[in-house]
């Protein structure tokens, strides 16, 4: 029986293998892809002996659970605390360390629009869906030419381990050491809690702030559709000038 079952997946794998050639590349090809790898893990696992296939189903569970701690764990709340640096600024530059302590500077990026993604923790419930949510879109933010940087005061330790765990491709920087101070020149760092706002800035290829918007509420993730339409008016330079009144507001995108 368990040579019948073998020679059965074998078929299959070949099967597989010829179809997969067919499908054109992109999330649909990467779905069947990691689908393909469940059922083969699956099958090696069942076939381990006894204590070996104990350890290997325990290991995975831990995981699940690593995998799902952002669901458990305690909710980031409250209001606005800053208001954020006003659209038309320079935006400051910085140097910081992503997770493989590689440094990187904004100023790298000139003559592309950057979206800087300031937010509280790694690890944290909406902190985990907003950044696998721009993982989910992140061929949106090609297509538009722009370049992604998350940034939190987590060390490139935390950085490492949560990329992983949750694919994200796009650079993780640490603000760690000064704690924060980059959040603080972007002027959206929480003092009492000693973490950032739930913030994004889109800077123009010249280096200036075109969009800024700080979440009224520290659990409210920014609608991503709304920075792919300010991202689309600062490619196009169809911008509008902000008035003094939303330049300077915690809780209203402003594009200039």
């Amino acid at each position: 029986m368990a040579n019948l079952r073998h020679q059965r997946l074998q078929e299959l794998q070949e099967s597989f293998s010829q179809l997969e050639s067919q499908v054109p590349a992109g999330p649909v090809k990467d779905a069947l892809a990691l689908l393909h790898a469940m059922i083969q893990e699956t099958w090696r696992v069942g076939n381990l002996p006894g204590g070996a296939q104990a350890e290997n189903e325990q290991a995975f569970r831990k995981l699940e659970q690593l995998m799902s701690y952002h669901k458990h764990a305690p909710a980031m709340e409250g209001p606005a605390q800053n208001s954020g640096l006003p659209v038309g600024t320079p935006a400051p530059d910085f140097e910081l360390p992503d997770a493989n302590g590689r440094p990187v500077r904004l100023s790298d990026f000139r003559g592309k629009p950057v979206v800087l993604v300031f937010y509280p923790l790694d690890w944290s419930p909406a902190c985990s869906d907003q950044l696998s949510l721009y993982q989910m879109e992140l061929d949106e933010f090609r297509k538009r030419g722009a370049v992604l940087l998350g940034i939190s005061v987590d060390s490139i330790y935390s950085h490492g381990a949560w990329a992983l765990l949750r694919g994200l491709e796009f650079p993780l920087l640490s603000d760690f050491e000064p704690k924060g101070a980059v959040a603080r020149r972007y002027n959206v760092y929480r003092e009492q809690d000693g973490f950032s706002e739930r913030a994004l800035y889109i800077v123009d290829g010249e280096g200036i702030i075109r969009y800024a918007h700080v979440s009224p509420q520290l659990h409210h993730i920014p609608d991503i559709y709304e920075l792919f339409e300010a991202l689309d008016r600062v490619n196009q330079g169809t911008a509008e000038p902000a008035t003094a009144e939303e330049a300077h507001s915690p809780v209203k995108e402003v594009v200039a």
